[in-house]
């Protein structure tokens, strides 16, 4: 059996150092962290995901502001109040839980949130930076990602990188900072010709598609380091009660990957701590803190 790649660890690790920090900032420098989040709709995913990031806030005594607007809001009520969040010098980061209703435009929205204040990484001006190299935000999953895999593997140069899915939030800016790292990279997308040939290749393997168990055990190289992005529920048909599960079929990939997330407890938690992450790296930036 493959090492378990343990995200929840990390990441409890990483908010007790990011604690230390803020707490310091706090004392030092008269310096509070804050995030503004808004929520739009009564998506119950989106709301327990936004009551986890609001949890580790108090834990790490950073401020939160959450702002829970009507489902019927509109396009201009929303892009309002982010104005006026940009505008807010006490608030370092900002973040629109995702997706929004559809008479929204998501994208209209995240532009309209100011680059510096952009703790998901979504900005149009982030993710050029990015590409180029740049000192900004890193979308919050993929830089989890990239902590776990460093951590595993020390240097990664040199490696062969295979990503499945192609998304703006996950597959893309995880192929950037992979290559960044001096893998050679491949994308593979739903029209990949012989994907699991592909995959076979791969000495890292990021899968981030969204369906799940879609990644096979015979599609992974004997060794290779795995890292589950996905986050899916389904019923378990022997209980019937709901479970959540990855986008690799992790019972039998254990078994071939020489390190591997699980799902839970694999790249979840660290999406939220790297948003913290953001959060305090926003706040020492807007306040000419290096």
């Amino acid at each position: 059996m493959g090492k378990l790649i343990d995200g929840k660890a990390f990441a409890n690790r990483l908010c007790e150092t990011l604690a230390e920090e803020v707490a310091s900032l706090k004392s030092e420098k008269q310096l509070t962290p804050c995030i503004a989040v808004v929520l739009v709709g009564e998506d119950p995913a989106s709301a327990t995901y936004v009551g986890a990031k609001v949890k580790r806030c108090e834990q790490l005594g950073i401020d939160s502001r959450s702002h829970h607007l009507d489902v019927t809001t509109s396009e201009e009520e929303l892009l309002s109040l982010i104005d006026s969040l940009n505008n807010d010098p006490a608030v370092h980061g900002i973040l629109v839980q995702l997706p929004v209703p559809k008479q929204i435009n998501s994208e209209a929205v995240i532009n309209a949130i100011s680059p510096d204040k952009d703790v998901d990484g979504f900005h149009i001006s982030n993710v050029g930076a990015m590409a180029v190299g740049q000192n900004n935000m890193v979308p919050c999953t993929p830089l989890g990602s990239m902590m776990l895999l460093e951590d595993e593997l020390g240097d990664l140069s040199g490696l062969n990188a295979v990503v499945v899915g192609r998304s703006n939030i996950v597959g893309k800016p995880m192929a950037t900072l992979l290559l960044q790292k001096s893998c050679t990279v491949t994308v593979a997308h739903s029209r990949t010709k012989d994907l699991p040939a592909v995959c076979r290749g791969a000495d890292i393997l990021v899968a981030a598609v969204g369906i799940p168990h879609f990644v096979k055990a015979d599609w992974i190289k004997e060794g290779a380091t795995v890292i589950d992005v996905g986050i899916n529920r389904i019923q378990d048909p022997e209980t019937g009660k709901n479970r959540l599960v990855g986008d690799v079929d992790f019972d039998a990939a254990k078994d071939v990957a020489g390190a591997i997330t699980p799902v839970p407890g694999g790249v979840g938690p660290m999406t939220i701590a790297c948003l913290m992450y953001n959060t305090v790296a926003a706040a020492k930036k807007l306040s000419g803190i290096a």
